[in-house]
């Protein structure tokens, strides 16, 4: 696994609520832990072997996951009307480009191809995602202070808006 990702994700687990985080690839599977949900302390990372096909029954899946899931599942059925931004990287979500502000965009506002349509921030960094198209916000496939993954559906854009 890449050590910015890593790293990336130590971080996102020691700000969250969550005090447990396991993930899978094919290259390995990182598991972070944090000692005490009430201790200031930084999270523990295990690094595992490779996982061994077998025939068992597959893994359970994170919430994270199945909420991934469901929003590219909703992403593809609006693509079939829009186009799909997807999050280039892992973060967090943020609709407003500060606290309390006001969003970047709302469903139905007009936008051109570069103007920004909200903030992830990935490693203390705030960064502008723009809009790839022009159009309006058909979709809105996050919540303001979601973590998200690299790929992972944010807004479906109407090209006809």
């Amino acid at each position: 696994m890449d050590l910015r990702k890593l790293k990336t994700l130590i971080d996102l687990v020691s700000e969250s609520n969550i005090s447990e985080l396991e993930i899978t690839e094919a290259d390995g599977k990182v598991r972070i832990v944090k000692a005490d949900p009430h201790a200031v302390a930084a999270p523990t990372v295990m690094m595992m072997a490779p996982p061994v096909p077998t025939a068992a029954a597959p893994a359970p899946r994170t919430a994270a996951a199945i909420a991934a899931d469901d929003a590219e599942a909703a992403a593809a059925a609006a693509a079939e009307t829009g186009h799909v931004v997807k999050s280039p990287m892992v973060g967090t979500f943020y609709r407003a480009a500060s606290p309390g502000g006001k969003p970047l965009v709302e469903v139905g506002t007009a936008i051109k191809a570069g103007q920004p349509v909200c903030i992830i921030e990935a490693m203390k960094i705030m960064n502008e995602i723009e809009a790839d198209e022009s159009g309006s916000i058909a979709k809105i496939l996050c919540e303001n202070g979601q973590a998200v993954e690299f790929g992972q559906p944010l807004f479906v854009i109407d090209r006809r808006g």
